[in-house]
């Protein structure tokens, strides 16, 4: 930890909090436009001692709990909200246990951008949040429900889906573990694994091996009920916008028979649309 950083941010975010942004009183007599220590302190539910040796390097370790109730108090936003963290000496955390999942609306317009590849955007707990057309077409045989985990075990579609499916269902459990890490709080997070535990032994087999590793670059091979086998290369991509979502992206090599079977379903889909709009 760098206690000269830490206690200059918490100095300068502090001065920029007025008291009527936390709903204390002003007055006229006040010397600071800002908060002060003991307000601060007061806020976040510490002693005064404690946050005043905080500010001056006196206290090298304070605890993530701690870090969230100061981030509270002085309202910071989720940039300055990992920055406190990672200035602490701590992995970031996300700040999502009682926020719902909110969706870029440019995002949505760059997914439609791309007619040609399947695209996934996930959620921290591995919620599909939305697909363009061809990612929906591609996973369209899956109906249990719009979550990655949750169907990779639980939809009877999923053995004859992957033509791997234990890889697959090793690497979604340790990328969902990844995630979960992040957001340990996040109620979502204990209500799959509940569900999953209870399903079968192979979720937990897996699940205890604490395997975990973020999606990276890989090439997967689906078997796809419309137009059979095909076998793609996947790039993930962190969202800037909103912190522990992920974009999925799909494409098949130029010229193969792979390339050719995401052309048919683009042209069944496209096909589709047509019937429905006649």
């Amino acid at each position: 930890m760098s206690s000269m950083a830490f206690g200059e941010f918490l100095r300068a975010r502090r001065n920029q909090v007025t008291p009527d942004q936390v709903g204390l009183p002003t007055s006229s007599r006040r010397r600071v436009t800002g908060l002060r220590r003991e307000e601060v302190a007061t806020l976040a539910g510490l002693s005064v001692d404690y946050y005043i040796r905080l500010e001056q390097g006196r206290e090298r370790h304070p605890s993530t709990q701690v870090l969230s109730a100061i981030a509270d108090a002085l309202h910071l936003d989720d940039d300055a909200y990992q920055h406190l963290f990672r200035i602490a000496g701590f992995t970031p955390r996300l700040r999502t246990a009682a926020r719902p999942e909110r969706i870029d609306p440019d995002l949505l317009q760059l997914m439609d951008g791309w007619p040609s590849n399947p695209t996934l955007l996930l959620g921290r707990t591995y919620d599909v949040l939305a697909r363009n057309r061809l990612g929906a077409a591609l996973w369209r045989p899956f109906t249990y429900s719009d979550n990655l985990l949750l169907n990779i075990f639980l939809d009877d579609a999923a053995p004859a889906f992957y033509k791997d499916w234990r890889t697959a269902a090793v690497n979604t459990v340790a990328g969902f573990r990844a995630a979960a890490g992040a957001a340990p709080d996040d109620p979502r997070v204990a209500d799959i694994v509940r569900q999953l535990r209870a399903a079968g032994p192979e979720f937990a087999e897996l699940w205890d091996r604490n395997d975990a590793r973020g999606k990276n670059a890989e090439v997967k091979t689906f078997i796809h009920p419309d137009v059979g086998e095909l076998t793609l290369r996947m790039q993930t991509f962190d969202v800037r916008s909103a912190p522990g979502q992920q974009l999925v992206v799909y494409h098949a090599e130029p010229g193969t028979a792979s390339a050719e079977a995401l052309s048919l379903l683009g042209s069944l889909i496209a096909t589709e649309d047509a019937d429905a709009d006649a």
